[in-house]
C-alpha cells in the first residue's frame, strides 16, 4: 500500500489533502458534507434560484444553504448571479469546475443509490447482532 506522500510524489500533486493544514481539506469538506454535496448534485441539474435549490435539497434550512452556497462559490464551484431586477433575482449555476465535480460527486451518488440494498441489509444484520 502506498503511502500519501507516495501517492503525493508520484501524482507530482503540491496538496496533501490528509495534511492538517492543507487547504484543500476545506474544499474537500466543502464538496463532501451532506449540504454540499447534495447541493452540487442539485445544481448539476441546471440553474436554480435560492428557493428552488431548497425546496430541491429536501430539508435544508435557509441559514445552511445560504452558508453552504457561500463556500462552493468561494472556492470557485459555484457561480452567482442577481439580476438587477425588482425584486432582485438571484441564480445559481455549477462553474466549469463546479460541474467537473459534481459530474464526479453524482457518480458516487448513484453507485450509493444503487447499492442500497446491500446497506440497509448489513444495517439490519448489524442491528440484530447480539
Amino acid at each position: 500500500m502506498t503511502t500519501t506522500q507516495e501517492r503525493t510524489e508520484e501524482q507530482n500533486l503540491p496538496y496533501d489533502v490528509f495534511s492538517r493544514a492543507c487547504p484543500s481539506r476545506g474544499t474537500l469538506e466543502h464538496v463532501t458534507g451532506r449540504w454540499g454535496a447534495l447541493t452540487l448534485g442539485a445544481l448539476y441539474e441546471g440553474s436554480f434560484r435560492f428557493n428552488e435549490l431548497r425546496r430541491r435539497v429536501d430539508g435544508v434550512s435557509e441559514k445552511m444553504l445560504s452558508q453552504t452556497l457561500h463556500a462552493l462559490e468561494r472556492d470557485g464551484l459555484v457561480h452567482r448571479e442577481a439580476q438587477p431586477t425588482n425584486p432582485p433575482r438571484v441564480d445559481y449555476e455549477l462553474t466549469p469546475l463546479g460541474r467537473e465535480v459534481a459530474g464526479r460527486l453524482i457518480d458516487l451518488i448513484q453507485f450509493v443509490e444503487g447499492r442500497m440494498d446491500d446497506v440497509l441489509r448489513s444495517r439490519r444484520q448489524y442491528d440484530e447482532r447480539p
